[in-house]
């Protein structure tokens, strides 16, 4: 922990959660204020403003949808990490959160050390100005599109994009932690497949935490391309339970790998929010 405590808003009505989660995170070496209303909430976070907001949606006055929506619309806190912290399982309870620019939503009964991961995560993003991923130490967000910038209408860079299929089933059936866990060890097999064919200025990153990212030499496309595929598509099952594997290998949501490539950057000119939006489009396809 650095000198300064990090600064922890909990907006939370039952009493007894409340008290829990202020204890656990000040033993934590976190400065902790907790509040039961929702009004309490945005007034406390504009006053002084967070380091990062736990926010429960079902408060006595306003919820913590509308909470999380005024704080994004003012200047002092707009970008204060949110982490929703509900009863409700719904996905498009999940996604309304996400859309108004929640980071992470977690359901109750909830693992407090998962919890604890999940706020270290968030505000480790916001102290590396989102450079690195939290959890996997790879480049992503400026750093991506910087290097991206580099390389576009060259004709000796490739790029190769990786996606991770149905993350959001896995992680809703198995938690954050293995979830986390996963991505861990798919970065370090693209990383370490990587290797075998690198050149220094070869690159890997983010897209999106489950979108990566590899320039490489045209010539290395193909063969680098089916040797991550193969070693993706052999460790996909280890990643569920033992008992789970069986039943999982015949659902239609299970964890897949997709890998798409573009053979040359020549014909794009610098436009990366296009490159951006066609890897995304392949990946929908």
């Amino acid at each position: 922990m650095t000198d300064t405590k990090s600064k922890i808003l909990i907006v939370e009505d039952d009493p007894d959660v409340a008290e829990m989660l202020t204890a656990y995170f000040r033993s934590q070496e976190y400065d902790v204020s907790t509040v039961n209303w929702g009004e309490d909430g945005v007034r406390s976070a504009q006053q002084s403003p967070p380091d990062l907001a736990i926010l429960d949606i079902r408060l006595p006055d306003i919820d913590g949808y509308e909470v999380a929506h005024r704080l994004r619309k003012d200047r002092r806190t707009a970008d204060i990490p949110i982490i929703f912290l509900t009863e409700k399982r719904d996905r498009s309870d999940k996604l309304q959160g996400l859309e108004i620019g929640a980071d992470d939503y977690i359901t109750k009964p909830f693992d407090i050390q998962e919890l604890r991961l999940r706020v270290r995560n968030a505000l480790n993003r916001v102290s590396q100005g989102s450079l690195t991923n939290p959890v996997t130490g790879l480049p992503e967000g400026a750093l991506v599109d910087e290097k991206l910038s580099e390389v576009l209408g060259k004709d000796n860079s490739a790029l190769l994009f990786v996606s991770l299929i149905n993350m959001d089933a896995f992680r809703e059936a198995y938690g954050f932690v293995a979830s986390d866990d996963v991505l861990r060890a798919i970065s370090l097999m693209i990383g370490n497949t990587l290797r075998e064919f690198s050149r220094a200025e070869d690159f890997l990153g983010h897209l999106s935490p489950t979108d990566f990212i590899l320039l490489i030499p045209p010539s290395n496309v193909s063969s680098l391309s089916e040797k991550l595929r193969s070693r993706l598509d052999q460790s996909m099952e280890y990643f569920y339970p033992l008992k789970d594997r069986e039943q999982m290998a015949k659902q239609k949501d299970r964890l897949n790998a997709k890998l798409n490539d573009i053979a040359s950057l020549k014909n794009y000119k610098g436009d990366v929010n296009q490159l951006k939006t066609e890897l995304i489009n392949l990946k929908n396809k």
